[in-house]
């Protein structure tokens, strides 16, 4: 099955009202659907980019930030909601620290369906920053999304550094990993970057890499951003040599496209050089460490 994917290097903005930001997303969605993507993938906290919305203290804070932004969250579901069924897209909107209770928050990335479907992965693995500084908490569930395209699977950023996450939603048949990121330095790129691309390797499957860019002085959250989106592949027959598809420029704000053919998952699990995926569980049988 062909699927045509747009992956955001996203840049961080600054409105005066929600229909600015309305105008924004709008030129990036017509943007994608003319060049007929039938998914389109956004970056881990996008969304906060909408605290510009409120006042100089808000944005001061961080904790008041993620507060503030409650009051938003009903027409962020609802345009992205709105969007993916009139072009007929599935759209990840970029993640949301969403409340749930006693001032703690997760970070949800949302998946729209063109049927009115909605989703979300929250983040399983939580950075420092998050712990010690957004009240963030992890979410407790891994889910893998049956859609038209076929079965998907998300790992927010930090989670696809950790193998075990993205094994147990390809066990359960996803070939397609989305990994919506955000990071400030070139360190916490490449990391996310590594984590991609290994999970590509081991599970023989595409991961699909959307970054935030850019600076945004005003916002403690978002404040700077840098990183390229990608597509990465196994590295294996019918694949680039390298196991990238296609990878952004660095910084620069775009969409990126790339024709994927998840029938090539499929053939390259049963016929390629090696068989990472099958041979996964043999490196259970190994038996326990000698140190001489």
């Amino acid at each position: 099955m062909y699927l045509n994917i747009a992956a955001a290097q996203y840049d961080i903005g600054y409105f005066q009202s929600w229909r600015d930001y309305r105008q924004k997303m709008l030129r990036w969605l017509e943007e994608a659907v003319g060049e007929n993507a039938q998914l389109l993938l956004f970056p881990e906290y996008a969304s906060m980019e909408l605290a510009s919305l409120f006042n100089r203290e808000i944005h001061a804070s961080l904790s008041r930030q993620v507060a503030a932004m409650q009051t938003l969250l009903d027409d962020y579901l609802q345009f992205y909601q709105d969007n993916a069924a009139k072009h007929g897209i599935h759209i990840v909107a970029g993640s949301f620290p969403v409340e749930t209770g006693s001032g703690r928050y997760r970070n949800r990335a949302y998946l729209f369906s063109p049927d009115g479907q909605l989703g979300f992965q929250e983040k399983i693995l939580l950075t420092r920053f998050e712990k010690e500084q957004w009240l963030i908490e992890k979410g407790e569930q891994l889910k893998v999304f049956d859609t038209a395209l076929g079965r998907i699977a998300i790992n927010i950023c930090y989670d696809s550094e950790f193998p075990l996450l993205a094994r147990k939603q390809v066990e359960a048949g996803a070939d397609l990993l989305l990994v919506p990121s955000c990071t400030d330095t070139l360190r916490g790129y490449y990391r996310v970057r590594t984590g991609c691309q290994a999970r590509a390797l081991e599970n023989q499957c595409y991961v699909i890499q959307s970054v935030t860019v850019g600076s945004a002085a005003w916002s403690p959250a978002v404040d700077s951003n840098t990183g390229a989106a990608a597509v990465y592949t196994p590295v294996d027959n019918g694949f680039p040599e390298n196991g990238i598809l296609q990878i952004g420029e660095m910084d620069r704000k775009q969409w990126l496209y790339a024709d994927i053919d998840l029938q090539k998952v499929a053939n390259v699990r049963t016929q390629g050089q090696v068989l990472n995926y099958r041979d996964w569980p043999d490196q259970y049988r190994i038996p326990s460490v000698i140190i001489n």
